[in-house]
């Protein structure tokens, strides 16, 4: 059988298989190299809408779709919640007097300006609840804790949550959060941080106060119970001025 040998891309193979492999090679090259142009003008024709909806996309990792979170995770809901309230919240973070290394970095170069606008968009979101938590825990824990919501513990100088965060836990304007529809472990987690100084909001911080009078076991009382309520059908944050704050607090302005 006679050998021949053929010129491909200026090099000497021999024809058969060798030669033939060699033009496939180069064909699926080419049609490779087709393949991604095709595709760079297809990303460049849908570009991603700069909007700052977006842009808050990259919360939903930790926050869950639109800052709706879950009631039984670690990561609290931000949808819904006064823009004051998380707008002071960035700031604390982006400042160091809120500590949550992912946050801060999340935050550390972002403008007083560009936080308001982030703030304003998940507070304007008035979505669905998911169902509350399961309480696991025995009925008188239960009851010490709705007590303690309801009606504090003069004892101890321990406040009623309801006193500061409204009648329906659903927040205050401009800056006090809800309290139902948080997880236990959040709650938990948050009265921890003030006891030990990880978290601290502007002078006088009416929480880090509270927090340092009140037990663990209270604690656990206080969010077993709350992390168990039902979900009022409004949710809205009290109007500003509708309470009265029985101790100074310097966030809730």
């Amino acid at each position: 059988m006679k050998t021949t040998l053929i010129k491909i891309h200026g090099r000497a193979a021999h024809a058969g298989v060798g030669a033939r492999s060699l033009v496939t090679l180069s064909g699926k090259l080419v049609l490779t190299a087709l393949l991604s142009a095709c595709g760079l003008a297809s990303a460049q024709q849908a570009k991603v809408p700069d909007t700052i909806a977006q842009r808050a996309m990259a919360c939903a990792a930790c926050h869950g779709k639109e800052g709706r979170a879950t009631s039984d995770g670690y990561f609290p809901r931000i949808a819904g919640k006064p823009a004051g309230y998380l707008y002071n919240q960035l700031i604390n973070f982006r400042e160091g007097h809120r500590q949550y290394p992912l946050m801060t970095y999340m935050v550390a170069h972002l403008s007083d300006d560009y936080l308001m606008e982030i703030s304003q968009y998940f507070s304007a979101l008035h979505l669905p609840y998911p169902p509350p938590q399961a309480a696991n825990v025995p009925p008188a824990i239960l009851e010490r804790g709705r007590m303690l919501v309801m009606s504090g513990d003069r004892s101890k100088s321990i406040p009623a949550c309801i006193a500061c965060h409204g009648q329906k836990l659903t927040g205050v304007l401009p800056a006090i959060p809800s309290l139902v529809g948080l997880p236990r472990d959040y709650l938990n987690a948050q009265f921890g941080a003030w006891k030990n100084g990880s978290r601290k909001a502007a002078a006088p911080d009416c929480m880090s106060q509270i927090s340092k009078q009140i037990s663990p076991d209270d604690i656990a009382a206080v969010s077993s119970w709350l992390a168990s309520q039902p979900i009022p059908g409004d949710m809205a944050p009290s109007p500003a001025a509708s309470i009265k704050l029985p101790i100074p607090c310097g966030s809730a302005q």
